[in-house]
C-alpha cells in the first residue's frame, strides 16, 4: 500500500495563500503522475490540478486557472499546490492522488492521500 502524506491545510481569510505539499515513497512518485483533488461537504470529489511524471504537462479545473499552481520537486518526491486568491468555495478536504494513466477520474487514481483540510473564511 502506497502511502501518500499531505501536509498544509489549513485556516485562511478570503483572498489568502496557502501551499499544499505531498509526498510519495520514491517508487510511487518516479512513475506516476500526480495531483490534487479536493471534496467540499454534501459535494463529489474532483481534480483540482494534475501534473505528469515528467512534469511536461499540467492541468488545472477551470475554476482554479490563473489561481493555483501545481510543481514536483523530483529530488525531494514532493508535489506542491500553490493556492492564491483563496475564495470560500475553495473550503474543502484536498486529497494528494497518484495514477500511472492519463484519465483524472476518481476511479482511474491508483493511490490517494489522507487528505487535509483547507478552509477559507469570508
Amino acid at each position: 500500500q502506497e502511502q501518500l502524506v499531505e501536509s498544509g491545510g489549513g485556516l485562511v481569510q478570503t483572498g489568502g495563500s496557502l501551499t499544499l505539499s505531498c509526498t510519495a515513497p520514491e517508487r510511487t512518485f518516479n512513475n506516476y503522475h500526480m495531483g490534487w483533488f479536493r471534496q467540499a461537504p454534501g459535494k463529489d470529489r474532483n481534480v483540482v490540478s494534475a501534473i505528469t511524471w515528467s512534469g511536461g504537462a499540467k492541468y488545472y479545473a477551470d475554476s482554479v486557472k490563473g489561481r493555483f499552481t501545481i510543481s514536483r520537486d523530483n529530488t525531494r518526491n514532493m508535489v506542491n499546490l500553490r493556492m492564491t486568491n483563496l475564495k470560500p468555495e475553495d473550503t474543502a478536504v484536498y486529497y494528494c492522488a497518484a495514477t500511472d494513466g492519463g484519465v483524472w477520474s476518481v476511479d482511474a487514481v491508483d493511490y490517494w492521500g489522507k487528505g487535509t483540510l483547507v478552509t477559507v473564511a469570508s
